[in-house]
């Protein structure tokens, strides 16, 4: 048999591009051009992709609910020396999509494993927030059940890095608030939306005007959220008002005089909380 039939294929991650289709690499087209397949997240949204660069490779399907079914077939075809292309819909394979189950299953089996650098929204969001980034951590979509979240939020809130997130436009008002809750509506932070896209926007200020700003307008676009890390200056300076829980802040100023309803409304702004949440907090102590 000769070299050329037993060659072993390999693996290539390529980005794709996040909503500029300017943004593809000439590598990327041309190593999209001459592999044996290209495994893709959505083979519908690729074949738009590739109409576009006039690439006619094969697609199949690789996506979070076949990767287990379908990884160990892709690596047998790389063993037995096809290259494989594997995208996401946007951005980098294996970032908050099953391309880093592929990478790891051909590492094991020993395949060579290659990147097509490009977009990637996580990174294009941050150093456009205008927060640090000489250290930072990238969480993705944050997990969906309430006992999750609220661990995980838990364990972050004193982190002093910058914070990643991504989150859909249907649910970032709810993710905005659970932030301020964890961190503080005094955080630094930015979200992005429609990055590279026309109607392109970053708003840079605190949690508790970015929960203000979405309660009043209706979310549009996939979204980064930027976080500023913990700082322990600043969290000096919060004052003792806003270390209480909202029921505390409630029946304090109650004791002070105020009316039920304008106590509502005073501890929602003084914490940066919607009064619906607020009402919430006064009826679990009662459940």
């Amino acid at each position: 048999m000769s070299e050329e039939l037993t060659k072993q294929g390999m693996l290539y991650l390529s980005a794709t591009p996040i909503g500029n289709l300017e943004d593809m690499t000439l590598r990327g087209i041309r190593m999209l051009g001459e592999a044996d397949l290209i495994a893709a997240e959505d083979t519908r949204h690729s074949r738009k992709l590739l109409a576009h660069f006039d690439i006619h490779t094969p697609l199949t399907s690789y996506h979070e609910h076949n990767k287990l079914d379908k990884g160990p077939e892709l690596v047998e075809k790389m063993l037995a020396g096809d290259t494989i292309v594997c995208i996401s819909d946007a951005g980098l394979p294996g970032i908050s999509d099953p391309g880093a189950h592929l990478a790891q299953l051909a590492i094991d089996a020993g395949i060579k494993v290659s990147p097509l650098p490009g977009a990637n929204a996580a990174l294009s969001a941050l150093i456009c927030s205008g927060l640090d980034t000489t250290a930072f951590t990238f969480y993705g979509f944050l997990p969906k059940t309430g006992k999750k979240r609220r661990e995980l939020l838990e364990q972050i809130a004193r982190k002093t890095e910058t914070l990643i997130f991504y989150e859909a436009p249907h649910h970032l008002k709810s993710t905005l608030g659970d932030l301020v809750k964890a961190l503080g509506p005094h955080r630094p932070a930015a979200t992005a939306r429609e990055l590279t896209k026309k109607f392109e926007e970053f708003r840079r200020c605190t949690l508790g005007d970015l929960a203000d700003y979405y309660r009043e307008h209706e979310p549009k676009g996939e979204f980064v959220i930027i976080v500023g890390g913990y700082d322990n200056d600043e969290a000096d300076l919060v004052g003792p008002a806003e270390q209480l829980s909202p029921r505390e802040l409630v029946e304090q100023m109650e004791a002070a005089g105020m009316g039920r309803k304008e106590a509502m409304r005073e501890t929602a702004k003084k914490l940066g909380i919607s009064r619906r949440d607020v009402y919430q907090a006064l009826l679990d102590e009662f459940t």
